[in-house]
């Protein structure tokens, strides 16, 4: 069933099958929509409204070329035709003298015509997927473009010229061959997003730090082995994406970035950060994970309003006390480093709901941590933990408490004891002490059986993993973790665990 939208001057709108009835004086058809109709052409029917037409919804058919006819419709505002198998734009679309929107995305399209110059009254293109290796010099006399999508396509460069576009304020151009971009585009003052990911630059380009309105940047996917210091130029830049680059060094002079908000640095070759990091007071995001630092600075701990940070897959051997200041902090992640402790300023962190350690050198954890009354979650898994510190018990929040990697459920049992040499009271379980995942615990396939190793992992599997539990003695009640275990339950783990011990 064809369905039309229609708009009349009585002002009803409805979705109706096409009908001869609704072709009065009174009516006038504004907007069709064909979307998702399996056609293999632009129904006839378009053709009887090309004087009222202006919106038309071709999305997602089969059509492979548009027809001269329906370039008759020049009250045509909005053409959209994405998920087709048009192989060109033909150059009969310069008829279209008041079409302001365009979406040709996904398609075959391979050039835009030389005269879509014409369409002057042109404010959005979306063209991306598509084969388009190259602009046309008129595709830069659409002087009224405000967005322009041109990502997955095939361009190695831009018009010389492209800087006339200047009421641009949203460029995506990620994922084509792109290596430089031309000088005029200092001229666009306009500019807001700029998104050249997936891209194949070796440099920042030195324009940019002249688009001085840019808020959004993104130079992911690149080979940038140097953030300049010229991005400090960028006084209004909010968000800055320059992972999976190949980045070594940042620049003191991005502190001049003074509006930035998120700053993402992941998979690059990173060794240290610059001290003025410390100076983005408006940062609440920071990413720095999958790089090579062996250290923090202490000026991290000026981020006050940092929400989340990530410093996971590196090779640092502490953090800085002065993350204790990170009194906004809600999620921190620094998984896969060499951590043997924590700071106890950590525990000042007492906003912070998610935190991940897994696979460090972790072989306690300070009291402290028992501040961080709004955790939620925390992975604690493939580290050195003999025991955890009886401040745990208020943790009142904690719905996931991760000491293993194969563990069967979010929370596990947890027992008071004695610490052998301090006495002073922790918590352990049947978990306890971790041990370090070596290269036993990833053998291939090709590897002799081992009866006696396949045995103690079929335990470990059969082992059953619970809540918190309390076990409440005479003369310690106070501050113990709640018990929510059933009876026969808690015999069964006696039951698996004796057997354990006679296999």
């Amino acid at each position: 069933v064809q369905c039309l939208e229609m708009t009349t001057k009585r002002k009803i709108i409805g979705r109706l099958v096409p009908c001869r009835c609704f072709r009065g004086e009174e009516e006038i058809i504004s907007v069709l929509d064909y979307s998702h109709c399996s056609l293999q052409q632009v129904p006839k029917e378009v053709f009887n409204f090309e004087r009222t037409l202006e919106e038309l919804y071709l999305d997602a058919n089969q059509i492979e070329e548009l027809p001269k006819q329906l370039f008759n419709c020049q009250a045509l505002r909005k053409l959209s035709i994405p998920d087709n198998d048009l192989s060109n734009l033909p150059t009969t679309i310069a008829s279209l003298v008041n079409l302001k929107e365009l979406d040709i995305s996904k398609n075959g399209v391979q050039e835009f015509p030389e005269n879509i110059k014409c369409c002057k009254c042109l404010t959005i293109i979306e063209a991306s997927v598509n084969p388009i290796s190259k602009l046309p010099d008129g595709f830069t006399q659409l002087l009224n473009l405000t967005q322009l999508y041109l990502n997955d396509a095939f361009l190695e460069f831009l018009p010389a010229n492209f800087g006339r576009l200047v009421k641009l304020r949203i460029l995506e151009l990620r994922e084509n061959h792109l290596k430089t971009l031309p000088k005029s585009m200092h001229k666009l003052a306009q500019l807001e997003r700029l998104d050249l990911g997936n891209n194949e630059f070796g440099e920042l380009p030195e324009v940019l730090d002249q688009i001085q309105n840019l808020r959004e940047l993104w130079m992911d996917n690149n080979a940038l082995q140097v953030l300049p210091g010229s991005i400090g130029k960028l006084k209004m830049l909010v968000y800055l994406d320059m992972s999976k680059n190949r980045i070594e060094t940042v620049d003191m002079d991005i502190s001049g970035c003074e509006a930035l908000e998120d700053l993402l640095l992941s998979s690059n070759m990173l060794q240290q950060l610059p001290d003025s990091i410390g100076l983005l007071k408006k940062l609440t995001t920071l990413k720095v994970d999958d790089n090579q630092l062996t250290m923090l600075p202490n000026t991290i701990g000026n981020l006050s309003l940092l929400e989340e940070f990530d410093c996971s897959c590196n090779e640092l051997e502490s953090l800085p006390s002065t993350i204790g200041y990170l009194h906004s902090l809600r999620t921190l992640a620094v998984d896969e480093n060499f951590l043997p402790e924590l700071p106890r300023e950590i525990g000042s962190c007492k906003n912070v709901t998610v935190m991940s350690l897994r696979s460090n050198k972790l072989e306690f954890l300070p009291e402290e941590i028992g501040q961080m009354q709004k955790l939620r979650v925390l992975n604690l898994s493939d580290n050195r933990l003999k025991n955890l510190p009886f401040s745990f018990t208020k943790l009142k929040e904690l719905a996931a408490l991760w000491l293993s990697d194969n563990q069967s459920k979010a929370l596990i049992p947890l027992q008071t004891e004695a610490h052998p040499e301090t006495k002073q009271r922790v918590l352990t379980n049947y978990m306890f002490p971790q041990q370090p995942r070596g290269d036993e615990d990833f053998q291939s396939d090709s590897d002799s059986f081992n009866p006696t190793l396949w045995e103690e992992q079929r335990q470990q599997r059969m082992t059953v993993a619970f809540e918190f539990e309390d076990k409440k003695e005479d003369d310690e009640n106070a501050g113990k973790v709640k018990v929510n275990l059933l009876a026969f339950v808690s015999s069964l783990f006696s039951l698996s665990f004796s057997l354990t011990l006679s296999d």
